[in-house]
């Protein structure tokens, strides 16, 4: 499915009221809800690429959403990582994290109400960010209007910081959530990921699973917080 973020050509998402861009969010809800319904579906994967060398094929601000079924292998990896440190822990690693990244400040690139950016530990790209909501919860689509009008908030933000530094780059943004009907999905915590394509993945990465990103998370950090309007 393809959600058109506004009727307004010659524009995009880091140029739209908070309004527009939470009616994008809440749109985001409204499909993954209705997709949930289906049986044939375990997942749905919401996501943005602007920009030509980031997959876009349509000029026109627009985000899309594909229901599969099967869980990504991403998704299971890091649910699965959740659930190993949830028992070793009794604690969610993503609010481990936030606390952590909140209290160190060095990759932290804005705090708004109830949602966080920051450049994450060992990126796999320059200037990747990811953005996680500070109340904890596993579904992106149990989040309140309330909430997503917060997380509009921080993402235009953030996208607006981001075109400051690099100049409108192309980017992917992905939103990793809890799948439709595991059991064992309580030591999750939804969050969006945002890379801006900025190096080539080559032979090497694909060979290895390496990744080599010749910009530190803190410089990252420390570029996009500078550059708050």
């Amino acid at each position: 499915e393809v959600v058109i973020e506004t009727p307004v050509h010659a524009t995009s998402l880091a140029a739209l009221p908070v309004d527009a861009v939470a009616d994008v969010l809440l749109a985001f809800r409204e499909r993954v809800l209705d997709l949930k319904k289906d049986p044939r579906f375990a997942y749905v994967l919401v996501f943005k690429n602007h920009g030509e060398a980031a997959g876009a094929s349509l000029e026109h601000p627009h985000s899309q959403l594909i229901a599969t079924p099967i869980i990504p292998i991403m998704v299971l990896e890091e649910l699965a990582g959740s659930a190993q440190y949830y028992a070793l822990k009794e604690r969610c690693v993503w609010c481990d994290m936030l606390r952590q990244e909140r209290r160190d400040g060095r990759r932290l690139i804005l705090d708004s109400p109830g949602f966080v950016a920051l450049a994450p530990f060992a990126p796999r790209f320059p200037f990747e960010t990811w953005i996680l909501p500070l109340d904890h919860r596993a579904a992106f689509e149990d989040s309140t209007e309330e909430e997503l009008r917060g997380l509009a908030g921080a993402l235009g933000e953030f996208l607006r910081r981001m075109n400051r530094v690099l100049g409108d780059p192309p980017f992917n943004f992905m939103l990793h959530t809890a799948p439709f009907r595991e059991v064992q999905v309580g030591s999750f915590h939804w969050h969006l990921e945002i890379i801006p394509k900025l190096t080539r993945v080559a032979g090497f990465e694909w060979g290895s699973g390496f990744f080599i990103n010749p910009v530190p998370p803190e410089d990252a950090a420390d570029a996009l917080r500078a550059s708050a309007g």
